[in-house]
């Protein structure tokens, strides 16, 4: 008996002894998961899935990238992350489209809820199917004022950059259109090209391919500057429409984010792992492919850059009748 008690003893002991090793083990020691708000092949998984991969290679684990969409501006991934640990090994994968979700009723949170990791973003640009009869941004407009609220649009979801930029558009140019909302930049594209919808709002670097397949016809950048792509000079929209600068340019800001509650620790292997990723050869090449400004901000730069954006877009909804909740009440300061 007393043999068999000492080795319960031991057993005991190894245990105990396996479960203090595994706690102490250094942060990360298990792969990693980046739940994407947005659709498979939109800029925000495209992104993701590029920059996780360069970050594997400074970790001592894999990085898994799945998709979490739906809800409002992305407000289904989101909470799917918020329900998941703190513990880092559950990234979301999200852009400056998510920070109108709570004023918007999809979240209850304001955006410094997170600890974002900006990659970066893409201008965004108006295009219409290869074959429609627009062949420029006045027509277009002409054509929507001739009948208001019938000509369909494709922007991405409901509070998303792409659905700021037409709402902005609408007021700039005084034209509205009839907005169909897709769970994703990839979906709307798809759609323009199908004719299911007249015209389309995504980035540059999302439309790039299709534009130079002759799949997409751009119309106007919504930027101040003109763009050269496919032998084409894309103009810009603001040389049309005077009072579009009032509500342009929305620029985007890509990237993923980590529970801000995570511990320092994580945190900081999260930042060396993102700096050296970002300063790569790989990130370098592929921004230049893609159509892509790099952006490189984490932590308190970051959240800054995200809380001026979060208080620009809100408060833009806000003034375009397009908000649930108002934000003072989140606590979101007016710009």
């Amino acid at each position: 008996m007393k043999f068999a008690l000492s080795n319960i003893a031991a057993v005991t002991a190894v245990v105990v002894g396996l479960g203090t090793a595994a706690a102490a083990q250094e942060y990360p020691y298990r792969d990693i998961t980046t739940a994407v708000v947005w659709g498979a092949g939109g800029g925000t998984d495209s992104i993701n899935r590029m920059i996780m991969a360069e970050m594997e290679k400074h970790l001592p684990v894999s990085i898994n990238v799945i998709n979490q969409t739906g809800g409002v501006a992305g407000s289904n991934g989101m909470v799917y992350v918020q329900n998941q640990p703190n513990d880092g090994y559950t990234l979301v994968g999200l852009s400056e489209s998510n920070v109108t979700a709570a004023v918007q009723g999809g979240w209850d949170q304001k955006f410094d809820y997170w600890y974002p990791f900006i990659v970066g973003g893409s201008p965004d640009l108006i295009s219409v199917p290869a074959n429609s009869p627009y062949n420029t941004i006045e027509e277009l407009v002409a054509a929507a004022k001739a009948a208001p609220g019938t000509i369909p649009a494709a922007a991405s979801g409901a509070g998303s950059i792409h659905h700021l930029n037409l709402l902005a558009i609408e007021q700039g140019a005084d034209a509205t259109f009839k907005f169909v909302p897709y769970k994703g930049s990839a979906p709307g594209q798809e759609a323009a090209m199908a004719g299911e919808v007249a015209l389309v709002v995504t980035s540059l670097a999302e439309q790039a391919a299709l534009i130079k397949g002759g799949q997409l016809k751009p119309l106007a950048m919504l930027t101040p500057d003109s763009v050269e792509i496919a032998g084409m000079t894309v103009p810009s929209a603001f040389d049309s429409f005077d009072g579009l600068d009032k509500y342009l340019p929305l620029k985007q800001a890509i990237g993923f984010a980590v529970h801000n509650s995570a511990d320092d620790a994580i945190k900081a292997k999260l930042g060396a792992a993102f700096e050296k990723a970002i300063a790569s050869d790989v990130v370098a090449d592929w921004a230049t492919a893609n159509n892509y400004d790099v952006g490189g901000q984490y932590g308190e730069e970051a959240q800054k850059l995200f809380e001026t954006l979060e208080a620009t877009f809100a408060y833009t909804l806000k003034d375009l009748g397009a908000t649930t909740v108002d934000p003072m009440s989140l606590g979101i300061t007016k710009p």
